[in-house]
């Protein structure tokens, strides 16, 4: 070992940020391996490593005894007091057994050593920026594509897209920029794994915490999101701040912060709709842009029946059952939906606590909603 090496270690020390005493112990530890392999050697022997010139010694331990049995391990008390007269049985006894050749092998386990730790650092350094970062947006770059994932460059590390949390509208090519949600950070024996969605709700939470500051200093709160990624999604926003309108905030001025989302998400429609306490006014924001003339809540099963104008039914239930389904997601009550004509039938409209507003009032949302073709 040289005095080159030491200066490397301390500058390691400095830009990786590992301690320089433990990588001087993982080298004594490699070199007792690599003296008893390169060698043949089985006695217990310890390595003195100078840290002022870098020069290196082998002492081979051996116990005093009275009788020895292993000349490898054990030394007699009277071989012993030749060297030193003080020994007695039971003491250490270190002799030096330094080979002539063992520089390069030094040399050449401390590198390999060296180059270990570095890079076990880098990728604890790596872990632990990540796993902050879990549930977070960030922006990577797609480098390479196979049959099971994307491969998508973040700087340090590559992530890894998978199939399934792949929007189907989308199609990639390297090189591609992309904004990626990050939903597990694994340690794994070939270091970090991370593993990043274009599917998860969360990055339609995150898009909006970008674009909308009300969402980013706590005016705003997204409350529950529902996502059939490369579609359709809607999301509850509220306020405590009575001034402040809280489906207005994440439109944005001429609908400029939901179409930032809408255009990052490669046209996905997004249905903004204002949360409540309330399942009855909750439910019936969740069904817009339909029109709802009443609802009755069965609070045992969290189970709704809707009632809708007969020319809105359509409207209400949405493609395939669209948008039933994403207003049963976002509130998390179950929603049937009936015709103001059927409902009339089955004898369970009008009532007379029928919830009124929504007979009466015009849709006050209609200016926000961006996407209100339903087919």
């Amino acid at each position: 070992m040289s005095s080159e090496l030491l200066d490397a270690l301390t500058l390691l020390e400095k830009e990786k940020g590992i301690s320089r005493d433990i990588l001087i112990d993982a080298i004594e530890a490699a070199l007792v391996s690599a003296y008893r392999r390169n060698f043949n050697q089985a006695q217990n022997v310890r390595i003195d490593i100078n840290l002022q010139n870098g020069s290196m010694r082998v002492f081979a331990r051996k116990e005093v005894v009275d009788q020895v049995f292993d000349s490898r391990l054990e030394i007699s008390i009277e071989d012993a007091q030749r060297i030193n007269p003080n020994y007695q049985v039971e003491d250490i006894v270190e002799m030096e057994v330094t080979p002539k050749d063992f520089g390069r092998i030094a040399a050449q386990t401390a590198k390999q050593v060296v180059t270990q730790r570095v890079r076990e650092a880098e990728r604890g350094i790596i872990y632990s920026e990540f796993i902050d970062r879990e549930e977070d947006i960030m922006t990577g770059i797609v480098q390479r594509l196979d049959s099971k994932f994307i491969y998508v460059s973040l700087g340090k590390i590559e992530a890894l897209l998978p199939l399934n949390e792949q929007m189907p509208n989308e199609r990639y090519k390297p090189h591609d920029r992309i904004k990626v949600f990050i939903t597990k950070v694994e340690k794994t024996t070939k270091g970090p794994q991370i593993f990043v969605s274009r599917t998860h709700p969360g990055l339609l939470k995150r898009l909006f915490e970008i674009e909308v500051p009300e969402i980013y200093d706590g005016t705003v709160e997204i409350k529950s999101v529902a996502r059939e990624a490369g579609d359709r999604s809607k999301i509850s926003v509220h306020s405590e701040n009575e001034e402040v309108d809280p489906v207005g905030s994440c439109v944005g001025p001429k609908g400029t912060r939901v179409q930032a989302v809408v255009n990052e998400l490669k046209g996905e429609k997004i249905d903004i709709v204002k949360w409540s306490d309330d399942p009855i006014v909750f439910v019936a924001n969740s069904l817009s842009p339909s029109k709802v003339l009443d609802v009755m809540v069965n609070e045992g099963e969290k189970a709704t029946t809707v009632v809708v104008p007969d020319y809105q039914l359509s409207l209400a239930i949405g493609k395939r059952g669209q948008n039933a389904r994403l207003a049963a997601k976002l509130t998390g009550w179950k929603i049937d939906i009936k015709s103001e004509t059927d409902a009339r039938e089955l004898g369970i409209y009008p009532r007379e606590e029928s919830f009124k507003l929504f007979a009466d009032e015009t849709d006050s949302e209609d200016e926000y909603d961006l996407e209100l073709d339903m087919d």
